[in-house]
């Protein structure tokens, strides 16, 4: 790990700080994988998943070449990073996700499906789009099913917001596409009126931004089974900003 940032700040973040326990599948597959798929050396805040200021990813060292970038946030298990690097060997991936657990498990099923164009970085996407993501360097970002915070007070935390949603569109390459789906019909309607005051994008169908990959997860089939509908949404980052 890159050096630590003694600062005292602590910004709102749209997830809970939390550590659970790694078990031990998930421990073994990060020692054995963490060197291919894990980007290292990143400098970050006394708050270990926020980064600080330093020079943005080289992508082409990163990858070992120049490649079309599709970025997830929030990749969770690795399902739908699993099914897109398979999909798109000519792209590179690239995945965000704060819990060390998670990511055991996402390397370990990356490794199962023998893909070799995914690297992960464990730490906060807004902090990680800020200070390592150069202007227009994605081509696709996807951010399926965020935290809802439904609380009024708590959503401020909602990672779908106008400063998240502008920061993405300058990072997107113009003509990028950005996916999402939520589970939750407040959270769904919170987006639409976010990127329809926002006036970066261009609303999509799927049909005009082609048809997505993204795999059932468990965690979706729960939210089906409790009488949950999934909203989908495809947004096009204007040519101009």
């Amino acid at each position: 790990m890159g050096e630590v940032s003694k600062l005292p700040m602590r910004p709102v973040t749209s997830y809970v700080r939390r550590s659970p326990r790694m078990n031990d599948s998930q421990k073994a597959a990060w020692q054995r994988l963490s060197a291919q798929y894990l980007v290292g050396e990143l400098d970050r805040q006394a708050m270990a998943s926020l980064f600080v200021s330093q020079a943005p990813l080289d992508l082409v060292e990163l990858f070992g070449r120049d490649a079309p970038l599709l970025v997830e946030v929030g990749a969770g298990s690795g399902e739908n990073l699993a099914v897109e690097a398979t999909a798109r060997p000519d792209w590179n991936l690239l995945g965000f996700e704060v819990y060390d657990k998670v990511l055991g498990s996402t390397m370990s099923r990356l490794d199962r499906a023998g893909v070799a164009n995914v690297r992960l970085i464990h730490g906060d996407a807004v902090t990680g789009f800020d200070y390592l993501m150069q202007p227009q360097s994605i081509s696709e970002l996807q951010t399926y099913f965020p935290d809802p915070w439904h609380k009024a007070r708590h959503v401020k935390r909602r990672l779908v917001n106008p400063g998240f949603v502008t920061l993405a569109a300058s990072r997107l390459v113009p003509g990028g596409l950005w996916r999402l789906a939520t589970d939750w019909d407040d959270y769904a309607e919170h987006i639409a009126a976010v990127f329809d005051v926002s006036q970066l994008f261009e609303d999509v169908t799927a049909e005009q931004a082609g048809s997505g990959r993204r795999p059932v997860t468990k965690f979706e089939a729960r939210a089906k089974a409790a009488g949950r509908d999934i909203t989908e949404f495809v947004f096009r980052r204007k040519e101009t900003l």
